[in-house]
């Protein structure tokens, strides 16, 4: 076991309560917030669609569009295509809006610990 302490230390609480109130944390929590919460709102109505569907548009549903494949089968199947696709956006967005942000912010915080 090693006796030597590590060259950095993490901050202490009143540097992060310094970063919560600054004003590039504020603008990070506002980006993050304006693609988090309407893109969680988009699918879960995408999805509820979906089982309202599926519940009470029987017909619908098991009407057959090529061979055994049905709009229920397609339906579904685009829920994880949907999946795959928030999650692509999401990435694409927080390489160009976030992560600029956060490193920034996390460049400020070691390089003002050392």
């Amino acid at each position: 076991m090693s006796t030597t302490e590590p060259a950095t230390h993490p901050p202490g609480p009143e540097t992060w309560a310094e970063v919560h109130s600054s004003a590039d944390f504020q603008r990070l929590r506002k980006r993050l917030r304006n693609f988090v919460f309407p893109m969680t709102v988009l699918f879960l109505a995408w999805y509820l669609l979906y089982v309202v569907l599926a519940d009470y548009a029987h017909g619908f549903m098991s009407t057959t569009v090529v061979g055994n494949i049905n709009i229920g089968l397609i339906f579904g199947l685009l829920q994880f295509v949907s999946t795959f696709v928030i999650t692509a956006l999401y990435v694409r967005y927080a390489n160009r809006k976030l992560d600029p942000i956060a490193d920034q912010l996390r460049e400020d915080i070691e390089g003002g610990e050392k």
